[in-house]
């Protein structure tokens, strides 16, 4: 988030945690009546006989990313380089270390893997994702 790492989650599959990496990222909305926080306090009505609302998504365009239609991911999958896959990316210099510990000490409410209470076995993939 705003090129700060605010988590760290590796592929730990030859763990057995699954990891999404056959499955495509995806974006939804919904809409909803906000007339009673969003409109001036309820002031501005929203006009019902406008409907169907219509929500439409800009500034898109230099997204790199594989559009899916249907939920046929085949073509994403069969795609052998991705630009996330690179060296670059699978590391974390220690500028982005010191600001994702920052960001752990500051934000970080619940960590699962501290959780001895819930999980008195930590699971598997704790012992690899301290960083």
């Amino acid at each position: 988030m705003d090129d700060k790492p605010i988590r760290v989650y590796k592929n730990n599959a030859d763990l057995g945690v699954p990891y999404p990496n056959s499955k495509p990222m995806a974006l939804y909305s919904s809409l909803w009546d906000g007339s009673q926080w969003a409109t001036q306090g309820g002031l501005i009505k929203l006009d019902w006989a406008s409907a169907p609302f219509v929500a439409s998504y800009r500034n898109f365009d230099g997204l790199d990313a594989c559009t899916v239609y249907n939920n046929d991911i085949s073509s994403c999958v069969a795609t052998t380089s991705h630009w996330w896959e690179a060296s670059a990316f699978q590391t974390l210099d220690n500028t982005q270390l010191d600001e994702l510990n920052w960001v752990r000490q500051n934000y970080q409410l619940y960590d699962y893997c501290t959780d001895t209470k819930r999980y008195p076995t930590p699971p598997p993939e704790c012992s690899t994702n301290s960083v």
